[in-house]
């Protein structure tokens, strides 16, 4: 985010999504549990950031674009009464990030005759696309939550897409196992996505994966 300090709106935007994304992520993933009986259904849905915000993701937002939200650990999450309802919990966070960016997205290209989803990647609009002030706030809102759930559903520690993995499988083998020890317990996944965040300076690897991952979502409405 800090590459968009030259677009103050878009700058501000891009933080206030990152935080929201975090609270839509920690409520649909509560929600969904307890929807699908895994946990107390007496449990709070409301935020908590002890348990929500990675200071790891939060650095890796503020470097290179995007971050994550606190690990959840496969053992958090019952697989007794199914691996898919233990996958969906895991799917629910991301998932509702990036179906609330369309929601953006549909209001900008509803809104203006010069549509300018059509040829911009993630990437631009990280670093600070310059728009009229309402099209900004709503294009750098829409792409923050789109890479948010978008890198979250890459399969590998601490992001949740390994615990979707993790849950489908009937009965994690070594490889799994393997990288749960260093991915998760020794962080290796968390200083490969840091490596990603800051190399190379001028455009770092993060920013490059969330353009091929998010550029047909922006083409959807362009």
């Amino acid at each position: 985010m800090l590459f968009a300090l030259g677009e103050p709106v878009a700058f501000v935007a891009l933080v206030v999504a990152f935080l929201l994304a975090l609270v839509l992520r920690a409520v649909a993933i509560r929600f969904t549990a307890r929807t699908l009986g895994l946990v107390d259904r007496r449990e709070s849905l409301s935020p908590r950031p002890r348990e929500d915000i990675d200071p790891f993701g939060a650095v890796a937002a503020g470097i290179g674009g995007m971050g994550w939200g606190k690990t959840i650990s496969v053992d958090e999450v019952p697989r007794w009464r199914g691996r898919g309802r233990a996958a969906m919990v895991f799917l629910a966070g991301p998932l509702s990030c990036i179906v609330v960016a369309q929601l953006f997205f549909a209001g900008y290209a509803l809104s203006t005759p010069e549509n300018a989803l059509g040829w911009i990647d993630p990437s631009m609009v990280l670093r600070g696309f310059p728009l009229p002030l309402v099209d900004q706030v709503l294009v750098s809102a829409g792409a923050a939550l789109l890479t948010f759930g978008l890198l979250a559903l890459i399969p590998i520690p601490p992001l949740d897409g390994f615990g979707v993995l993790w849950s489908a499988q009937r009965k994690p083998g070594p490889g799994m196992q393997w990288m749960r020890l260093w991915f998760e317990d020794k962080n290796i996944g968390v200083l490969i996505l840091l490596i990603f965040c800051f190399f190379p300076l001028d455009f770092p690897v993060l920013l490059r994966i969330l353009d091929v991952l998010g550029v047909l979502f922006l083409r959807l409405w362009g």
